[in-house]
C-alpha cells in the first residue's frame, strides 16, 4: 500500500472507538436528563398526564363498558402503559430537532462526539422518562384496582417487550426530530405515535370497531405490543403475540437508526 493510499483509508473500527462512543452516549444521556430536571413543567406533564388518562378511561369511559370500572382498569392498563411511551418519544423528537436549531450539536462536533452518541443520549434519557411515568401509571393502577397475576418470568417479559417498544419508538422519534425543520413540527410529526394505541386493541375490544378497521387494528405493531403485555400481566396465554411483538420492535429500530444516521450526516454536512 502506497503512502498516499494510507493517509487516505478511513481507520477500523475497534474496541477502543466503541468505548469511546458508548461513553459519548453515556455522558449525553446525562446531559439529556439533566435538562428534563431544568424543565419541570415538561417533566411534571409527562408524569401527571399517563396518570390523568389512566383515571380518565376508568372512571369517565369505565362505566360505559359492561365489565365495569373494576375490571376494566385491567384491561386498559397496558394501553395507558404504551400511550405514555408514545408521550415520552414525541419529547425526544423536541428535544433532538431543537439541539439542532441552537447549534449545540456543532460544539459536540468539535469535541469529537459522534451521531451515534449524541441520539442515543436523547433514547436513553428518553427511557428514564418512560421508567419514571410507568411507575406513576403503575401506581396508580394499583391504587384503584389493577391486579396482574404474572410471575417473576412474566414480569421480566413484560418488561422487556416494553422496553424494547420504548426504544424502537425513541429511535425513530430522535430521526423524527433530525428530519423536522423545528421543534414545533418534530412534535406535530410526532402526532402518530400518540394515535396509534386508539385503533388497537388498547381501550376497546378490536371486535367492536367497524369492520373496515379490524384489518389495520389487528396487525398495527401497537396491538401485538399491548396484547403481549395483558397476556402475561394477567398470566393468560400469549402464543406467538410477544415473538410478533419484538419482530416488530427490531423491524422498527432497524429502520430508524441507520435512518437517524444518515439524517444527521445530512443536517451535520
Amino acid at each position: 500500500m502506497s503512502e498516499s493510499t494510507a493517509l487516505h483509508t478511513p481507520p477500523a473500527a475497534t474496541p477502543r472507538a466503541a468505548s469511546h462512543a458508548f461513553r459519548d452516549a453515556r455522558t449525553m444521556a446525562g446531559r439529556c436528563v439533566r435538562l428534563s430536571t431544568r424543565t419541570p413543567d415538561a417533566a411534571v406533564v409527562s408524569l401527571v398526564l399517563p396518570v390523568m388518562l389512566m383515571l380518565v378511561f376508568v372512571y369517565f369511559f369505565g362505566g360505559a363498558i359492561r365489565s365495569g370500572t373494576s375490571v376494566y382498569v385491567t384491561y386498559v392498563a397496558p394501553g395507558v402503559l404504551i400511550l405514555c411511551a408514545g408521550y415520552g418519544a414525541s419529547m425526544t423528537a423536541v428535544g433532538v430537532s431543537r439541539d439542532m436549531d441552537e447549534g449545540i450539536i456543532d460544539r459536540f462536533r468539535s469535541m469529537d462526539v459522534g451521531g451515534f452518541a449524541i441520539l442515543a443520549g436523547h433514547v436513553a434519557a428518553s427511557l428514564a422518562r418512560n421508567a419514571a411515568a410507568t411507575a406513576a401509571v403503575l401506581g396508580v393502577a394499583f391504587a384503584i384496582g389493577f391486579r396482574p397475576r404474572a410471575d417473576a418470568p412474566g414480569w421480566a417479559a413484560a418488561v422487556g417487550i416494553l422496553v424494547a417498544y420504548v426504544a424502537a419508538l425513541s429511535w425513530l422519534s430522535a430521526a423524527v426530530g433530525l428530519l423536522a425543520r423545528s421543534p414545533e413540527a418534530a412534535s406535530g410529526f410526532t402526532f402518530l405515535f400518540l394515535f396509534l394505541p386508539y385503533p388497537s386493541s388498547a381501550f376497546v375490544p378490536i371486535e367492536t370497531m367497524p369492520g373496515w378497521l379490524h384489518g389495520f387494528a389487528e396487525h398495527q405493531p401497537v396491538t401485538s405490543v399491548i396484547e403481549s403485555l395483558r397476556g402475561l400481566l394477567l398470566a393468560e396465554p400469549t402464543g406467538a403475540t410477544p415473538w410478533q411483538a419484538l419482530a416488530w420492535c427490531a423491524g422498527l429500530l432497524a429502520l430508524a437508526v441507520p435512518l437517524g444516521g444518515l439524517a444527521f450526516r445530512a443536517r451535520t454536512a
